[in-house]
């Protein structure tokens, strides 16, 4: 494979396009891209997020212990730069959003230190995003 990290593409569910749209949109502040009446494409950090309407595909979290915390399974997000995580975290913060596990740095002092923050979208899918100070610990054993 080629060394340029492409886009992924994710399509999750989700039980209403307008709070999809009120927290992919307004709270993250993804670009809208196409839709349709059962699902809306998100610029989400660069990637393609794709939101359908499928309420009964939404299924609780399943919770696994990381570093004292439980971290709900399944979750996706996105790694960010550590400027635009303090930034995201803030943000979140002032708007209010309640967090699954709050944001912290993780490992502090260990091999794969890094912020992260957990948080549920208004269908209930589990999101993270992270950051590295040094990148290159991203796959650290």
């Amino acid at each position: 494979m080629g060394s340029a990290l492409q886009p992924f593409h994710l399509a999750i569910p989700v039980d209403d396009l307008s709070k999809a749209r009120a927290f992919y949109g307004d709270l993250l502040g993804c670009e809208e891209g196409r839709s349709a009446d059962h699902w809306i494409d998100w610029n989400f950090f660069g990637h393609q997020l794709v939101t359908h309407v499928a309420p009964e595909r939404i299924a609780k979290a399943h919770h696994n212990p990381v570093d004292g915390h439980d971290v709900p399974v399944p979750h996706f997000g996105v790694v960010l730069s550590m400027p635009d995580w303090y930034q995201l975290s803030e943000r979140l913060q002032a708007k209010g959003q309640a967090f699954v596990i709050e944001p912290h740095i993780r490992f502090k002092g260990q091999v794969g230190e890094q912020a992260t923050m957990f948080f549920y979208d208004l269908s209930g899918n589990a999101l993270e995003f992270k950051a590295f100070e040094d990148i290159g610990q991203l796959f650290a054993k």
